[in-house]
C-alpha cells in the first residue's frame, strides 16, 4: 500500500456550510460515548440462564446501587452506576456480560471473556500482518505487475472478473461466515478495481456485497446458522432449502448491484459517489506496452503470495463440522487442529519473509519493510478495537439483556407472519449493538426459538430471521472490524460507503421481508 496516499481516516468531506465527516475513529468514538451515557438511564437487567443461555420470561431488572450497597460483581444484586465505576468499566478486565464475542470452536464465551484489548488482540495483530505481507509482495512489484496483466486480460469485458470473485466471496460467507478473514484482500482488489476502470468503492463492494450477501443468506455457517440452530434445539439441516433459495435470490442481486454502479463509474467516472478525489481508473493506460510481463520471479512470488490464502481460507474453513453437516460423516481429509487469527497472523508473516528471500531482499529491508507494512494498516487496526469496545460496555453495564427483554416483549402473542417480521426487524438493533453473529445467536435465539413455538412457526424460520438481520447489519454498521476496518485499507470513507449502499439496503430488506413471509409458512413447528 502507498504510504503518501492518504488514509480515508483523514478525509474531509467539506459542503457549502462547512461540515466535516468525522473519520472512522471519531465516529466509534462517538457511538462508544452515546452507549456509555445511555447505561446510565437504560434500567440494568440480566435473565435466568440455562445450559442453552437465557430462559424466557425470566428477566428480572437490577436495581442501581446505592451507598453501602454491594455491586452485582461482588456477590451482591445491584449494578454499581457510579460516575467513578462506570468511567473505569470500560477498562475492566473481566466484562460481567453472560454472552462474549465468538468463540473459534463453539461459538460461545462464558462470564469469565476477557476485556475488548484482550478480545481485539488476535484481529488486530491479524490486520498488521496482513499490512506487512502486502506491503513486502508490492515492494517486489509482482502484485502491480500481476494486476497489470489480469487488468489487461479483462480490460474489454471486466463483467466476468467481477461476477467470479463475488460468488467465490459469497460461497465463503454463506458456508463457513467469511467476514474478517476478508480484510486481507481489500488491499488487493482495490487497485485491480482501478486498473479495469472502476473506482476504489467497487473494489470495497466486490468484497463487501459478496461475502456479506453470502453470510446473510447463510446455509451451513457454523458461526451463525450453526450456533443459532443449536441453541433453538433443532438440526443446521432444517431450513436449509429456503436459505439456499435464498443464497441463489440475494447474491445474483448484489452482484448485479455491484456490476450496475461499476458500469456508470467505467463509463462517466463523475457518477462515482467518490468523483473528485482521483477514483476511477483509466483503461486506456492499460496496454501491452505499460504493463510488462512477469519475470519468473515473480511468477514464484505470486505462486507464494496465493498459496498465503489458500492456507488462510483452508484453514478458517470448519471443515469437520461442514462435513457432518451434509453427510453426517467425518471429513475424510487433514484439516488443522487450531487455526484461527493468530495462527493466520503467522502465516503472514512466515510468508513475508519467504517473499522477501525469494526477491533476494537484504535482511535489513525484509524487517524495515514488514515494519512500514504493518504500520501503514496501523488505523484499521485500531478501529476494530474501537469497535470492539462499544459491545464490552454495554455487557458491563448489563444493558444487553434489557434490550433482548424489549424484543422479547415486542415478538410475544403475534401470527405466523407478524412473528417473522417482528422477529427479523427486531433482530436488527440487536446485531447492530452485538456484532458478533454467534453472540448475537447465543444471546437470542434461547429466546426466539420458544416464542416461534407459541406462534407456530417453525424454529428453523428464527433462525433465519435472526442470521438474515445480523448479515443485514452487518453490511453498513460501524461497530462491525469488518466495515470500517476494510473501508480504511480501501482508502474510502464510511459516508460514501453509506450513500453507494442505501438504494441496495432497500432492495434488501424488501427482500428479506418477502423471504420472512414465506418463512412464516415454512415447515412445521419444532416441539418445545
Amino acid at each position: 500500500m502507498n504510504a503518501d496516499n492518504r488514509s480515508d481516516t483523514e478525509e474531509v468531506t467539506t459542503s457549502s456550510r462547512g461540515f466535516t465527516f468525522p473519520t472512522a475513529l471519531t465516529v466509534l468514538a462517538i457511538i462508544l460515548i452515546v452507549v456509555w451515557i445511555a447505561a446510565f438511564f437504560i434500567p440494568s437487567g440480566l435473565y435466568e440462564v440455562d445450559e442453552n443461555g437465557p430462559v424466557p420470561g425470566t428477566y428480572q431488572e437490577l436495581p442501581t446501587c446505592a451507598a453501602g450497597d454491594m455491586p452485582i460483581q461482588e456477590g451482591g444484586e445491584c449494578v454499581d452506576k457510579s460516575f467513578v465505576n462506570m468511567f473505569r468499566i470500560f477498562w475492566n478486565a473481566t466484562p460481567n456480560g453472560l454472552y462474549g464475542i465468538e468463540d473459534a470452536d463453539s461459538g460461545y464465551v462464558g462470564p469469565d471473556e476477557l476485556g475488548f484489548l484482550y478480545g481485539s488482540a488476535q484481529i488486530f495483530f491479524f490486520v498488521l500482518a496482513v499490512g506487512a505481507f502486502i506491503t513486502i509482495t508490492m515492494k517486489t512489484g509482482a502484485i502491480q505487475t500481476g494486476i497489470g496483466r489480469l487488468a489487461l486480460r479483462y480490460k474489454k469485458s471486466p463483467t466476468l472478473l467481477v461476477v467470479i470473485l463475488m460468488a467465490v466471496f459469497a460461497l465463503g460467507g454463506t458456508t463457513y461466515g467469511m467476514w474478517e478473514e476478508t480484510l486481507g484482500f481489500f488491499a488487493l482488489l482495490v487497485p485491480l478495481a482501478l486498473a479495469l476502470g472502476y473506482d476504489r468503492m467497487t473494489g470495497a463492494a466486490i468484497i463487501l456485497l459478496g461475502a456479506g450477501a453470502g453470510v446473510l443468506a447463510s446455509t451451513v455457517n457454523p458461526f451463525a446458522t450453526g450456533v443459532a440452530s443449536d441453541a433453538a434445539g433443532i438440526s443446521i439441516s432444517d431450513g436449509l432449502g429456503l436459505r439456499i433459495i435464498m443464497w441463489l435470490v440475494i447474491v445474483p442481486i448484489a452482484i448485479g448491484y455491484v456490476l450496475w454502479y461499476g458500469r456508470r463509474v467505467r463509463k462517466d467516472p463523475s457518477k462515482s459517489v467518490m468523483a473528485g478525489k482521483e477514483e476511477a481508473g483509466t483503461v486506456e493506460d492499460v496496454s501491452e506496452e505499460s504493463v510488462p510481463p512477469l519475470t519468473g520471479r515473480q511468477v514464484w512470488i505470486l505462486a507464494f503470495f496465493a498459496l498465503a490464502f489458500v492456507i488462510l481460507i483452508y484453514g478458517f474453513i470448519p471443515w469437520n463440522d461442514v462435513w457432518q453437516n451434509i453427510f453426517d460423516t467425518d471429513f475424510p481429509l487433514w484439516t488443522f487442529a487450531d487455526f484461527y487469527f493468530t495462527q493466520a497472523s503467522m502465516l503472514f508473516l512466515v510468508m513475508a519473509v519467504i517473499i522477501g528471500v525469494i526477491d533476494r531482499m537484504a535482511e535489513r529491508d525484509i524487517a524495515d519493510t514488514i515494519v512500514a507494512g504493518a504500520a501503514d494498516f496501523l488505523g484499521a487496526a485500531l478501529v476494530i478495537v474501537a469497535a470492539r469496545g462499544i459491545t464490552v460496555v454495554m455487557k458491563n453495564t448489563y444493558i444487553t439483556d434489557t434490550i433482548l427483554n424489549f424484543m422479547e416483549d415486542a415478538v410475544s402473542g403475534t401470527g405466523q407472519v407478524a412473528f417473522t417480521q417482528l422477529a427479523w426487524i427486531a433482530n436488527i438493533p440487536i446485531a447492530f449493538l452485538v456484532p458478533s453473529s454467534s453472540g448475537h445467536a447465543a444471546l437470542v435465539m434461547p429466546i426466539l426459538a420458544p416464542l416461534a413455538d407459541f406462534a407456530e412457526v417453525a424454529r428453523s424460520s428464527a433462525v433465519t430471521a435472526y442470521q438474515s438481520a445480523s448479515g443485514f447489519v452487518n453490511l453498513w454498521t460501524p461497530t462491525a472490524a469488518v466495515v470500517l476496518g476494510g473501508l480504511t485499507i480501501a482508502k474510502v470513507g464510511y459516508n460514501k460507503y453509506l450513500r453507494f449502499l442505501w438504494p441496495f439496503l432497500v432492495i434488501l430488506f424488501i427482500v428479506v421481508s418477502l423471504f420472512m413471509v414465506a418463512a412464516a409458512f415454512a415447515g412445521s413447528p419444532a416441539a418445545t
